[in-house]
């Protein structure tokens, strides 16, 4: 009869932890054109409905897949918002600022300086 001893210690195999979940490169591409939005002029507009479109796409991303990124797509998110409504804002002024100012000659208008004479 063959009598082994009991196993010394603990035998749970040892298991490494899983490994990092990767940030998804759509989020750091958001908030890269958000601040873009902020600061670049005239061009900011496009760049903050492009950071918008990225940000939503990669929240939905970070959620199935489980990756890291979430506060730099939001941040890129509100970076691209605020950035849109800057520069929409700007931009609607100079085009109302263009139409109402059109027709202003300074008062220099010199066909009715010559009729009351």
């Amino acid at each position: 009869m063959s009598y082994q001893p009991p196993p010394f210690g603990n035998q749970e195999y040892y298991t490494p932890p899983p490994p990092p979940a990767k940030t998804n490169g759509k989020s750091v591409a958001a908030l890269v054109l958000g601040i873009l939005s902020v600061v670049t002029p005239y061009i900011g507009l496009l760049f903050g409905i492009i950071a918008i479109i990225l940000s939503a796409i990669s929240l939905k991303e970070i959620r199935t897949r489980y990756e890291q990124g979430k506060g730099m797509a939001i941040a890129g998110l509100v970076c691209g918002i605020v950035g849109t409504i800057i520069y929409a804002v700007i931009i609607a002024l100079i085009i109302v600022a263009v139409i109402f100012l059109n027709d202003y000659d300074g008062g220099f208008n010199t066909f009715n300086s010559f009729n009351n004479i």
